[in-house]
This record gives C-alpha cells, structure tokens and sequence, in this order.
C-alpha cells in the first residue's frame, strides 16, 4: 500500500509555506519602518492557502529551456493594509508594535504547523517500521 504524502499531512504542508511567505512581508513592514511614502502590506492567508492547495498535484512543463520556471510565489495575495495609525507627514503606514505582533503570531502558527508535520512524520516512520 502506497503511502500518500497529500493525504498524511493535509493542508499543513502548503500552511507552513504560507507561514513562511506571510513572514517574509511582515519582516518587510518592520525593516520600512522608517522609510518614508512605504506603506505595510499583509498577505491574505486564506486566499493564500487556497490557492497553493489548487495548485498542488499541478506539474507545469516548458517547451523551451529558456522558459521561466513557475513560481510558487503568492504575490498576488499581498495587499497594502489599512492604516490604524494617523499619517506622520512621512505618509509611512508601518506601526511597529502591531508588526511585532502580527509576526511573533506568525511565528508561533508556523511552529504549531511544523510541531503537527513532525508529528505526523514521526508516525509514518513508525508505521513504516512496523513498531
């Protein structure tokens, strides 16, 4: 019987992507802090989410070599966040303290993801050495 990776761990393999993608723009926003006119965005995660389920099991070919590879990029779910802070006449929209937050939360979801994949793995390596 063949084991099926899709199957085992469900969305959480395509979750922890999203994790890490979300992480990156949050990591953005706090390094613009400062600079003047950026303004923070944020990923949608639910769109996110959907959209690297949709595309697994999707194998995408060239017919020429010096075609672009596809990207696993979720760059169209990255959107400019509302400001909850009065512009400072800089027009930055960065609020460090809610970035810091929005991270460390992130944070703490992509280690709940991979705590459950490790899990999940530690059973299927069990399973498969019949203990």
């Amino acid at each position: 019987m063949a084991i099926s990776f899709d199957r085992a761990f469900g969305v959480h393999q395509h979750a922890l992507t999203v994790r890490e993608q979300r992480a990156e723009v949050l990591t953005s926003n706090i390094a613009n802090a400062d600079t003047p006119g950026y303004k923070a965005r944020d990923l949608n995660f639910a769109a996110a989410l959907e959209r690297a389920q949709q595309r697994q099991g999707v194998a995408i070919s060239r017919s020429d070599e010096r075609h672009l590879l596809a990207s696993s990029s979720v760059s169209s779910e990255v959107g400019y966040r509302v400001p909850d802070q009065p512009d400072t006449g800089d027009g930055n929209s960065v609020d460090v303290h809610q970035e810091r937050s929005r991270f460390v939360e992130n944070a703490m979801e992509y280690q709940a993801t991979m705590r459950f994949l490790n899990g999940k793995i530690r059973g299927l390596t069990s399973a498969i050495k019949g203990e």
